[in-house]
């Protein structure tokens, strides 16, 4: 017998198995961005391995002849000529509750020092939003304890609502109150805030705010900051979507606030373009309003079949000198179901919040509100917007007859009302009391600089006297007419305190 022979002899019964590794070449390197050769068969949103380098990489671009991908980490090891390998694998991430009172950067990586997260499940960063047969009308509120945007812009659990205006106007700080206030719901949210390109001091900042006032016990931060890759800004928003989207799909709710929105679309063009990918309008690519669509449609209140849970977005986009018209806000005003406009004309005033009412909206509206709310707020938005005309009139004349004086005056002091400093959530029943007293308290005869004490001294007595009306708001969510009543003689009564002379 041969020595072919006596080897087959051996092989029988014998099962070979042969996997082969695909493997591809760099060919480019540019910031972040790495072009490779090969990988015929490699998928968009795979994982690709530079051994090497030790680092990872995502597949951004399918070309006929070559790959595009972004660096996940560190591009200064890779070289023109590496190997880099397929990992048959979709980006994923962790997610579940040991995520809370946890910073983390985009891929899921601990950035607080607080040891290794153990994670229920990873889910994977790009997954499609909810079809219209899967969700369902948004109908419960998110309360904000802002009392302008609960009464006249309400949120509701699975919208999204746009936070929108110049750098430094409080945009940040409504997100944060927001996040604070949910402290003292019945059915709190869980919160994902998303510090997109941020510096490193105001995040840190903002997250001994939250410890300090409670709120990272059911928070998690993710963290990308401003010289983190390209690519950890890009992906950013779409880990905290998909952090928030494990509680959505387990019947619970979540509240994702991306800050900001308009670094990530700073992010995508850089990357783009390197790409070569064509840009259009303001050198942007053409795809910029698919990058922030798919991640706010992400955003839902589910249907009863599927469970019932909800995803609400509150992203921000930062304008230039006030100009909503620009390319990425009006995409993502056209995306959203509203937006809550921040004004640098009634900021300079000191109008806090500095919200401009006439231009905020919210398309949600009153079906994102609870009955006393709406009792009480269904005039506040006529009041505000006739008092302001007539403001605007009264600047050109002097000469005004005592109906227009006293819509002005009372419109002065429901303006005062709604006055409110950062970090200072109001509860929902205190918040029903106070807008109820701007509105039917007739506070024309009180001086301006008085409105504060007056509002201090309100709830001081309901809540020492009176708990009733505030556990009646709160446990029945009802304002009935004898609690109204009660609530206009304890207002009588301050204001003969007071005395009706001007200062």
């Amino acid at each position: 017998m041969d020595l072919i022979e006596q080897f087959k002899q051996q092989l029988k019964g014998l099962e070979i198995k042969g996997e082969l590794e695909e493997t591809g070449e760099v060919i480019e390197v540019k910031d972040g961005v790495v072009k490779l050769s090969g990988l015929k068969n490699v998928e968009n949103f795979e994982l690709i391995e530079f051994e090497e380098a030790n680092v990872l990489g995502l597949v951004l671009n399918l070309e006929e002849y070559e790959v595009g991908v972004v660096v996940l980490g560190e591009s200064r090891n890779i070289k023109e000529g590496m190997i880099a390998k397929r990992t048959k694998k979709v980006f994923s991430i962790p997610v579940g509750k040991s995520l809370l009172g946890r910073v983390v950067d985009p891929l899921g990586r601990p950035l607080d020092g607080k040891g290794e997260i153990k994670a229920d499940e990873y889910l994977p960063l790009e997954r499609k939003g909810p079809s219209v047969i899967e969700r369902s009308p948004v109908s419960a509120p998110i309360h904000t304890g802002i009392k302008m945007v609960d009464a006249l812009i309400p949120i509701g659990k699975g919208q999204r609502e746009l936070i929108i205006g110049d750098r430094s106007l409080g945009k940040t700080a409504i997100a944060i109150d927001t996040i604070i206030n949910q402290k003292k719901e019945k059915n709190r949210p869980y919160c994902i805030y998303v510090a997109c390109g941020q510096k490193k001091s105001k995040v840190k900042r903002l997250i001994s705010t939250l410890e300090r006032e409670g709120a990272m016990e059911y928070t998690t931060v993710v963290f990308a900051a401003a010289d983190d890759p390209a690519s950890f800004v890009y992906l950013a928003p779409f880990s905290g979507a998909t952090i928030g989207e494990y509680f959505r799909d387990n019947k619970e709710d979540a509240l994702v606030v991306y800050d900001d929105l308009t670094k990530q679309a700073w992010a995508w063009r850089e990357i783009s373009l390197i790409l070569r990918r064509p840009p259009g309008r303001e050198a942007y690519p053409g795809d910029v309003f698919y990058l922030h669509s798919r991640l706010l449609e992400r955003a839902a209140k589910l249907s009863p079949e599927r469970g019932g849970g909800s995803l609400t977005a509150l992203p921000i986009i930062e304008t230039q000198a006030g100009d909503i018209s620009g390319y990425i806000p009006t995409n993502v005003i056209s995306i959203t179901d509203g937006q809550i406009f921040l004004n640098s004309t009634m900021f300079k005033k000191e109008q806090k919040p500095a919200i401009d009412v006439g231009t905020s909206v919210s398309r949600v509206g009153s079906a994102a509100q609870l009955k006393p709310m709406k009792k009480v707020a269904g005039r506040l938005k006529l009041d505000l917007a006739q008092f302001q005309e007539l403001e605007r009139f009264s600047e050109f004349t002097e000469e005004l007859d005592p109906q227009t004086k006293k819509t002005i005056e009372k419109g002065k002091r429901i303006r005062e009302i709604l006055r409110q400093d950062d970090l200072n959530p109001m509860p929902f029943e205190k918040e029903v009391i106070i807008i109820f007293a701007g509105v039917n308290g007739e506070l024309e005869d009180i001086p301006l600089n008085k409105i504060k004490n007056l509002e201090k001294d309100l709830i001081e007595e309901v809540e020492i006297n009176h708990k009733e009306i505030l556990n009646s708001i709160r446990e029945k969510e009802d304002f009935s007419d004898d609690d109204q009543k009660k609530v206009l003689e304890i207002i009588k009564k301050i204001k003969a305190d007071y005395g009706f002379k001007r200062d």
